[in-house]
């Protein structure tokens, strides 16, 4: 672990999240500065800086895992679609430097504009209460995913 990664600390549990599921290996939770609600940010428990870091054999269950969410985050909130995003490097719109997967609910009409990964109406606010609200009704579906 990274002593002042954020991702880390909520590894090492110093840190508040609204979960969506953990393994021993992967963490996955809403984004607290969500593009829609139900913004969700996977990580695997290990840190890696990016991509090009991380083992293949551990991409592959990092991936398994995001299906997995993204089938409960589109039902518990009834997406009509959803984005998976991953960015590698500052040039790449990578902001925490921990590898994460974005997967972000949408809905048609909205424009994702990916240059800052919002939306181009203003990011959503959100308190910890919205959040695990959100997490509970996404929860619900994790294990049927």
């Amino acid at each position: 672990m990274i002593k002042d990664c954020q991702f880390c600390k909520l590894v090492d549990k110093e840190g508040v999240a609204s979960s969506i599921y953990e393994d021993e290996k992967v963490m996955a939770f809403l984004d607290v500065k969500p593009v829609n609600e139900g913004h969700t940010l996977v990580i695997p428990k290990t840190h890696y800086e990016n991509i090009y870091e991380i083992p293949e054999d551990e991409i592959a269950y990092l991936y398994k895992i995001v299906k997995k969410v993204a089938v409960a985050v589109k039902k518990g909130i009834n997406a009509e679609g959803i984005s998976v995003t991953q960015h590698n490097e500052r040039a790449a719109l990578q902001r925490v430097f921990h590898l994460h997967v974005h997967v972000i609910p949408r809905y048609e009409g909205d424009r994702l504009a990916m240059r800052s990964l919002h939306t181009v109406q203003d990011i959503q606010d959100t308190n910890r209460e919205k959040l695990d609200a959100t997490a509970r009704k996404i929860k619900a579906y994790i294990k049927h995913a």
